[in-house]
């Protein structure tokens, strides 16, 4: 007898080929057999330990959240409601150049001041681990959904140079060689850059070349946050693809989106770049979310010079009236690099979540909104947040186009993720919403995808970037991560009022052949492990 047999099912098997229905067998772990029309048919049905009526579901691979900031969530909150309900079985973290290993002592606490804002300060947190390895022998202690790791480009930069401005010697670079090869080694599926945010906006394009030349040799793939979604986002594009070319690396480009006032409507313009890349050879994917609004802390708002030196550097420089005005300066009249080159838009920026409750008032509210009440100007809210909040004040940033959204979701290379940040008593609804968004606004509603071609957006074009060749797809001999919806009711809960409601239409969640979501709710499975690079 086998373990499971899932009946009836609708299998869209994210190959992007028409939907058939069949029962599928799990057992160990894996698909061990799909029968096609078995009933139709009159013959003999598979039988298992469980049968699950499957009729008028939609069985397809599990979903892959190929951006997620989950670094410390997945420790910290075992129930992990947040993708489990989405249908996401497998997360990408170490996203934007930041996170928690390759790190000494000096950095990692470096390192959690400066992205507080997207994991909480982590004081409920054993930090037991310095290398990769030891990060994700942590994860494999168990998770409810599974993981891979991207070696963060910023934190190898703080450890072996610091958060200085300025070039890395020869003897760093070789430092950083080693840290990424060594990440790499210990399981890293590739690197990520975050090139808004310090200290890995410092690199120069030599440096980020070299780097990528050691993840090539190791089967990886560079995954930027590059220099600008705003002005000059076109040129900051091409910068990468020109960039992963020289250094014969595969290219995944974080959240793709093209934003703000300057780029109303350019999505194609940002796809012939990609489609000439492509049919010259290059190797790129790319990830989006289903939404307009952005997502990120306060402090990445700053310009790079206001941030050099590390967080407590940049604290000072706020406390300091004059410097404090010279920032003023640069981010509402000149447009700062850590706000794309636009000129801030203080009604755009709605405050997501702070972590000293005091200041909870400020949550929901644009700073704009927050002056007005208060008789006084953006900045000078602003600044106090920082302070009052040591950096980690969240924010949305209402600065997107439906348009470049969903010219951008159709192209070919395109995948999901939902770069969801799930800290803050009000988060982007992307967090909670994004897989269920695509399936039931832009597929049903809208028709933007068929919906064979959006979960072969979510399943088999992920896993085939991170080189997982029994993931992704409903075959048998894969992994049996896997997800029952219905695609007539399935759709985001979350919202912008209410950002952690869970999804709906989603009764069935399986990792590694067990149920983590059942009948709608969560189990107390945590079958989810890393999933570590392999041997190219």
């Amino acid at each position: 007898m086998e373990d499971l047999v899932i009946r009836d099912a609708d299998v869209v098997d994210g190959s992007g080929a028409p939907s058939y229905r069949a029962d599928v067998v799990v057992d160990g772990g894996r698909i061990v057999s799909i029968v096609k029309e078995a009933a139709a048919a009159g013959c003999q049905r598979p039988s298992a330990t469980r049968e699950l009526d499957a009729e008028g579901l939609v069985l397809s691979p599990g979903f892959i959240d190929m951006h997620a900031h989950s670094d410390l969530a997945l420790l910290r909150d075992p129930d992990h409601s947040a993708k489990a309900a989405q249908g996401v079985t497998l997360e990408v973290i170490g996203q934007d150049g930041l996170s928690y290993a390759p790190v000494d002592d000096r950095t990692l606490e470096e390192v959690r001041r400066a992205i507080a804002g997207w994991n909480g300060p982590g004081d409920d947190i054993d930090f037991g681990w310095r290398s990769v390895g030891e990060y994700l022998d942590r994860l494999d202690e168990g998770i409810a959904v599974n993981a891979a790791y991207l070696v963060p480009q910023g934190t190898v930069r703080a450890l072996a140079v610091g958060w200085e401005d300025r070039p890395a010697t020869e003897a760093e670079l070789d430092r950083m060689r080693q840290l990424v090869a060594e990440g790499l080694e210990q399981g890293a599926v590739g690197l990520s850059s975050g090139l808004t945010y310090t200290p890995g906006m410092y690199a120069e394009d030599a440096e980020l070349t070299e780097l990528c030349r050691v993840v090539a040799r190791y089967g990886g793939y560079y995954c930027p946050h590059h220099r600008s979604y705003g002005a000059g986002a076109l040129e900051a594009y091409r910068e990468m693809v020109e960039l992963a070319r020289a250094a014969d690396c595969p290219l995944h480009l974080a959240h793709a989106t093209m934003n703000f006032g300057v780029n109303k409507g350019r999505a194609p313009e940002l796809l012939t770049l990609l489609d000439e890349a492509l049919a010259a050879g290059a190797d790129i994917t790319l990830d989006t979310y289903p939404y307009t609004p952005g997502c990120t802390t306060l402090a990445a708002l700053l310009p790079g010079w206001a941030s050099e030196g590390g967080p407590e550097a940049v604290l000072g420089r706020l406390a300091d009236d004059g410097t404090a005005e010279r920032i003023r300066h640069h981010m509402e009249v000149v447009g700062s690099d850590g706000c794309h080159g636009v000129p801030v838009e203080w009604e755009t920026i709605e405050i997501s979540g702070v972590n000293d409750p005091a200041l909870a008032g400020y949550v929901g509210r644009t700073v704009l909104e927050s002056a007005r009440l208060r008789g006084e100007t953006p900045w000078a809210v602003a600044r106090r947040l920082l302070l009052a909040d040591r950096l980690a004040p969240t924010i949305l940033q209402h600065v997107g186009h439906e348009e470049n959204v969903r010219a951008i979701m159709r192209h070919r290379v395109h995948t999901g993720g939902s770069d969801g940040i799930l800290q803050g008593s009000k988060p982007h609804p992307r967090a909670y919403g994004t897989f269920p968004h695509y399936l039931g606004r832009y597929v049903r509603e809208l028709g933007v995808l068929s919906l064979e071609e959006c979960v072969a957006h979510l399943t088999s074009r992920p896993a085939a970037r991170l080189r997982l060749p029994d993931r992704g797809l409903v075959r048998e001999g894969h992994r049996a991560d896997l997800v029952l919806f219905d695609p007539r009711t399935v759709a985001a809960g979350s919202t912008f009022a209410e950002p952690r409601a869970l999804p709906t239409g989603i009764p069935y969640v399986l990792v590694d052949g067990r149920f983590v979501i059942e009948d709608g709710r969560r189990t107390d499975v945590l079958a989810g492990r890393s999933v570590r690079r392999t041997a190219r």
